[in-house]
């Protein structure tokens, strides 16, 4: 896992409405995500990423106290020339890793101190790559922004151009399409000041890695 800048009220590649940027939310690596443009069928999602051991430091850092967060996808992390968003079905990225979540920190939804150091020993004290475990999660029950409404849904003013489902479950009537496989239109998950609710969409089977247990999630 890394880090990345994500101004609050930003609407990133899902469209999700803009209230989700005062949660804990993070970019998901091309593959998995499942476009390469707008929105993908992870949008929406939540995960439970338990932070693990340091990936760069020499040694590893294993902090002593376990600490996890969970997050709504709402943004693309895509493929570049280089970069720890590049797993593909032909190979892992630099870290051995199919998966890489990009976590949206600093966060005022998440302290200031959620990624554990010891700048004694190491001179610094952001790693900037960690091996994480993940969990996919109901959003209903574990994401802190399930409650406000105004965290819910995508942006109605994006119309078909965005794809936020409230709590995606894998089915087609709330998981989003791939956009760039131009499957159809996606749910109805706009924001109307109250739980949005789907009314139609089309769904691509979910992406196979996201059911491998591989670690590992960084920034753009």
């Amino acid at each position: 896992m890394t880090h990345y800048t994500l101004p609050e009220d930003y609407i990133a590649a899902c469209g999700c409405a803009a209230g989700s940027t005062h949660y804990p939310t993070a970019a998901l690596n091309q593959m998995a995500y499942g476009s390469s443009t707008a929105f993908g069928p992870s949008c929406g999602r939540c995960f439970r990423l338990t932070l693990l051991n340091t990936f760069l430091s020499d040694p590893p850092f294993y902090p002593t106290v376990t600490k996890s967060v969970v997050v709504k996808i709402t943004d693309l992390c895509p493929l570049s020339k280089s970069g720890w968003c590049n797993g593909t079905v032909s190979g892992p990225n630099s870290a051995g890793s199919y998966l890489n979540f990009d976590l949206a920190f600093p966060s005022s939804s998440i302290p200031s101190d959620f990624f554990p150091s010891n700048v004694t020993f190491y001179g610094y004290s952001d790693f900037g790559v960690w091996n994480v475990s993940y969990q996919s999660v109901s959003c209903a029950s574990h994401w802190s922004g399930s409650k406000n409404a105004a965290a819910l849904g995508s942006v109605p003013s994006l119309e078909d151009n965005g794809c936020c489902p409230a709590d995606p479950t894998g089915s087609a009537n709330d998981t989003c399409p791939s956009f760039s496989d131009n499957t159809g239109l996606p749910p109805n998950t706009a924001s109307s000041g109250s739980t949005p609710t789907q009314q139609f969409g089309l769904s691509l089977a979910w992406i196979a890695a996201l059911s491998i247990p591989l670690i590992s999630l960084s920034p753009h």
